[in-house]
């Protein structure tokens, strides 16, 4: 719950901000001279380029969130209790990528199954890669989007 209000309290301050931007430039353009209109189109490109990324990040983390209750109801979580941890709390790199390895191995075995994909995105995230545990949960998330639609289809 935590969570979510931190989500809605971070989303409304930045919808605030857009605004403010967007007001600004505004009354940039407003002005006339050709570097206030230069400056205002310059300063109104930001407040559609963060609702943008705003958008886009909050869909992503409900996406994500979504195939997370998807895989703990069907009791495929990947269980990391076993990986050792260094005192900072994050796992060992050695044993991270062992760790990758066998999860990344079931894939293989199911290359087209969403659940592997997302198993394989957390243990790219656990083995520390971030950029590829991105690619790994988009890719998780279009093949359950075209599961749910075959099924709404049959």
């Amino acid at each position: 719950m935590k969570t979510k209000l931190a989500i809605v309290f971070i989303t409304v301050g930045l919808g605030f901000y857009l605004i403010l931007m967007g007001r600004q430039a505004i009354m940039l353009i407003g002005n006339g001279t050709t570097e206030t209109v230069v400056l205002g189109v310059a300063i109104l490109v930001l407040p559609f380029l963060g609702a943008y990324v705003g958008f886009t990040t909050l869909r992503a983390g409900f996406q994500h969130s979504r195939l997370s209750q998807l895989i703990a109801a069907d009791g495929l979580e990947l269980d990391t209790s076993g990986l050792p941890r260094r005192p900072s709390g994050r796992f060992e790199r050695e044993a991270a990528d062992a760790f990758f390895l066998t999860v990344k191995a079931d894939l293989d075995q199911h290359p087209d199954d969403w659940r592997h994909w997302y198993r394989v995105a957390r243990a790219y995230d656990i083995a520390g890669d971030r950029r590829r545990a991105r690619e790994a949960m988009s890719r998780a998330v279009e093949l359950e989007r075209e599961k749910r639609r075959q099924n709404v289809n049959e």
